[in-house]
């Protein structure tokens, strides 16, 4: 269901409205992620279960009472005349009063609220979730890269050392070192390779019909906005907090309906009787209501109960998105600076460690400088891809909470 915007309300905020900030390029892109969310199973699952709550609000409008319809058969017999045969029949139905129509009203309008935010959240969840494991297989694919990078450069080294060897510039023990430095590379590659193949697998699996296809890491962005513009399109699209606020609308309305049951609601009826064998007609109405007992109103005083927890579950989630938010904010902040400084000392340790592989093939250094240069590029080269993923993945996780990417404010 489209969310509306009222009019009044765009004219308010359009004065002090913030610029949207920019998406990371290269992310899934809205169409697939639509229909992958779309074939979801738990997405369906809370489709359908919207649809029950769109059925169960209609049941709600509408008067719980239906029309009864009595007979009732008699013979009369007498002591010195003949025997009558005499019936009565007549039809009645509960009335529901004025005040507990409008609660239902309420209730109903409710239970449709409750239902959409849930499947908003069901939705949101399951694009995390998509964001989640898609980051973790690129990743994996990503560190595979750094792997097989490091495989060849050791297979360099290699062969730098064995033509260092028969020229006798290099003794068989720096050899031995190199080979055992490429068998660490190949068992680090394997890992890289089960670890990739293995996160596919759930990708794959968890949202069929995503395509295998490697990219380059999106890049996040260096303005990722102030934190007073991320809290204001975050509470305003949070499904868990319409969800709490549609229950506690709910509440509210069982509590005015619980408040309105405190009077009973009469039935009323016609009828129709025949007495000593149709000499007699008799036509009627009818009228009962139930005596109250206290027990309407302790119920009365449970629905108000209730109604004050809601509305504490609605103060406590607002408290948690806001606390959520300046922390992701700080965290996506942090992150991005970390990557800055990660990346630069990746750049810096590969280079270093292309000047030592050229120097030790010139003689200039020993192995054991070359060995530690590689060892330092491959570890500053994943700690870089980390940090890259670390800032990737709180901002994407921001823009998926503030429903700016993938049509979440569409669903």
């Amino acid at each position: 269901m489209k969310r509306l915007v009222p009019l009044a309300l765009l004219i308010s905020v359009c004065g002090t409205a913030v610029a949207q900030p920019a998406a990371p390029a290269n992310i899934l892109p809205k169409p697939l992620v639509v229909s992958l969310l779309n074939a979801d199973p738990r997405v369906a699952s809370a489709r359908s279960s919207m649809d029950a709550a769109m059925l169960e609000a209609g049941i709600i409008r509408r008067s719980p009472y239906e029309w009864t319809a009595t007979a009732i058969g008699q013979q009369r017999r007498t002591d010195a005349g003949p025997n009558y045969n005499e019936w009565n029949v007549g039809i009645e139905r509960t009335v529901r009063l004025p005040g507990k129509a409008s609660a239902d009203q309420d209730i109903s309008s409710a239970t449709l609220r409750l239902a959409d935010a849930t499947y908003g959240e069901v939705r949101h969840e399951a694009a995390r979730e998509l964001m989640t494991l898609w980051l973790d297989w690129l990743v994996s694919e990503h560190a595979l890269t750094i792997a097989n990078k490091g495989l060849a450069s050791a297979k360099e080294s290699l062969a730098a050392a064995e033509k260092r060897n028969r020229a006798g510039d290099a003794s068989k023990l720096d050899v031995s070192l190199v080979k055992a430095e490429v068998a660490e590379q190949l068992r680090q590659g394997n890992e890289a390779k089960i670890k990739a193949a293995a996160s596919w697998a759930t990708l794959s699996r968890r949202f069929p019909g995503i395509e295998r296809k490697v990219v380059d890491l999106p890049i996040p962005s260096a303005e990722l906005g102030q934190y007073d513009t991320w809290r204001e399109r975050i509470l305003a699209e949070s499904d868990v907090l319409r969800r709490v606020e549609a229950s506690l609308l709910r509440n509210q309305g069982q509590s005015a309906r619980a408040k309105a049951d405190r009077v009973p609601d009469p039935t009323l009826g016609v009828f129709t009787a025949s007495e000593q064998g149709n000499r007699e007609r008799i036509y009627g109405v009818s009228f009962s209501m139930p005596i109250p007992s206290g027990s309407r109103s302790a119920r009365y005083s449970q629905a108000l109960a209730q109604e004050n927890a809601a509305r504490e579950d609605v103060d406590l989630a607002k408290r948690e998105l806001e606390a959520g938010i300046a922390r992701d904010v700080e965290l996506a902040s942090g992150a991005y600076e970390s990557y800055l400084i990660a990346k630069d000392g990746a750049a810096a340790m590969t280079q270093n460690e292309a000047l030592m592989q050229r120097a030790y093939e010139l003689g200039e250094v020993d192995l054991q400088s070359l060995l530690l240069a590689r060892r330092q590029a491959v570890a500053s080269s994943t700690s870089a891809l980390q940090a890259h993923a670390d800032a990737l993945r709180t901002h994407l996780s921001l823009l998926i909470d503030a429903h700016w990417i993938w049509g979440l404010d569409e669903s």
